[in-house]
């Protein structure tokens, strides 16, 4: 009886990872949040959507990855940049479907009153336009301030060994403050 080894439960797991978009400039970070929402960044990551998987002596057999893909927590979507003249020139559309309803919105309001939208928008620019692009998006988490709320208890604040710290509280609200405090203390706990 041959055994295959495969790859661990724990490349499979979905992880959540925190982004603060203060000062960030808008279309790099979109396309690295796209790259972290398809799963690419990841040892098992096939394009197409399935591995193939042949044991010895056997058939083929198909093993479907739908999506590997992690979540993506973004925080201060309102201090995101741009680069050139975009600030004034850039226009965000959308259509009422009837006739006449083309309704244009500048850039700096769009900042004022739905700044999530901004970088949702670059980021569903970067995602392939197939089937799995609004699962992905769903993955996406995008706050205005600082605050995330209770879903900052899930960011997983050690990433050699995928494990959470000893110090782990999920009682504790995180925001990005609490998570530099955490990675200063153990950098301080390590010298």
């Amino acid at each position: 009886m041959s055994q295959a080894i495969g790859n661990t439960a724990l490349a499979y797991a979905r992880v959540w990872h925190h982004v603060d978009a203060t000062d960030r400039v808008l279309g790099k970070l979109a396309e690295r949040i796209a790259l972290v929402l398809m799963g690419k960044h990841k040892p098992i990551y096939d394009p197409s959507g399935s591995l193939k998987t042949i044991l010895p002596g056997q058939a083929a057999h198909m093993l479907l990855i739908v999506d590997c893909g992690d979540y993506v927590i973004v925080t201060n979507s309102r201090k995101i940049k741009v680069t050139g003249k975009k600030e004034e020139q850039l226009l965000y559309r959308k259509h009422t479907m009837y006739p006449g309803g083309l309704k244009e919105t500048p850039y700096k309001q769009m900042k004022e009153r739905k700044p999530d939208e901004i970088i949702r928008h670059a980021v569903s620019g970067m995602l392939p336009k197939n089937k799995l692009r609004d699962r992905r998006l769903e993955r996406l988490r995008i706050f205005p301030g600082i605050h995330m709320g209770v879903q900052g208890a899930n960011v997983m604040k050690s990433w050699d060994d995928g494990t959470l710290p000893p110090d782990y509280d999920p009682t504790r609200i995180t925001t990005t403050n609490t998570l530099e405090e955490n990675w200063r203390k153990g950098i301080t706990k390590q010298s």
